[in-house]
């Protein structure tokens, strides 16, 4: 459970001064898939950063699987970070010198170390559907498959709550719905909490909540019943700009059975 409470983050000072986020209430359950959206300097990172406890400058109270963010010590909040929480970023955060088994087991050198790591890291990595690339870098992957990586890395040390700060952003329109894809049925056979920040609305259709930000503030939080990726490219919803290439619109579809 995610509780926050009157959380307010401030930076500057005088003139300069400036809210991030003002006064946000939310409650997260167990178990819930929440796309957090809205538009560059909305607060969602922010929001994320505090949540995710990257991020200690604030006002209010917020509390993550049933700790007080604000009374914990640096190093109580680092043990917290390592052990419940996994984090998936947009540009992956991935080192190239490594394999894909030596970056997925980096959260267990962090944590204190696990007894079967590279055990471990092999079984996520299969979860994401790279059983035949463990041994491979990097450099040698394609977009997609980094990003499985990263969220291979991110399930290492077992997490129940993960927090994603625009995962597809750096991806095609199809690679970036089959990632979607997987945090749904990570949510759904692992009962995962996942907290996914974006600003793209055909991602956020795919939660079963969408809380919108705008200046700072909530403006909307609303239950939603989740879209499959298939169902998105299958129905045209995507808007023109994003659907794959290959994808026709239901206006082009009508269009040509008319002229058949």
């Amino acid at each position: 459970m995610i509780t926050i409470k009157g959380l307010t983050r401030r930076y500057g000072s005088g003139a300069g001064q400036h809210d991030a986020l003002k006064d946000i209430n939310l409650e997260i359950p167990d178990g819930q898939f929440v796309a957090i959206m809205g538009t560059s300097g909305s607060g969602k990172t922010t929001l994320l950063n505090i949540i995710g406890g990257l991020d200690r400058s604030w006002q209010g109270e917020v509390s993550v699987a049933g700790q007080s963010l604000g009374g914990l010590s640096d190093k109580a909040l680092s043990r917290l970070r390592s052990s419940r929480f996994g984090f998936v970023f947009q540009h992956f955060n991935l080192l190239d010198h490594l394999t894909c088994v030596e970056n997925v087991m980096l959260p267990g050198y962090f944590g204190g170390g696990i007894s079967d790591g590279v055990a471990r890291a092999k079984d996520v990595l299969r979860t994401v559907g790279l059983a035949d690339k463990l041994g491979s870098r990097p450099t040698e992957r394609s977009g997609g498959q980094k990003q499985r990586v990263a969220i291979a890395r991110a399930l290492f040390n077992r997490p129940k709550l993960i927090f994603c700060d625009e995962p597809t952003g750096s991806l095609d329109q199809r690679t970036g719905m089959q990632i979607m894809d997987l945090f749904q049925r990570l949510n759904e056979a692992e009962g995962l909490t996942l907290v996914v920040i974006t600003h793209e609305e055909h991602i956020s259709r795919m939660a079963s909540r969408i809380v919108r930000l705008e200046d700072g503030a909530v403006v909307s939080d609303v239950a939603n019943v989740p879209v499959r990726p298939e169902e998105q490219l299958s129905e045209g919803q995507l808007p023109e700009g994003q659907r794959p290439k290959g994808q026709r619109s239901e206006g082009q579809r009508s269009g040509e059975e008319g002229g058949a």
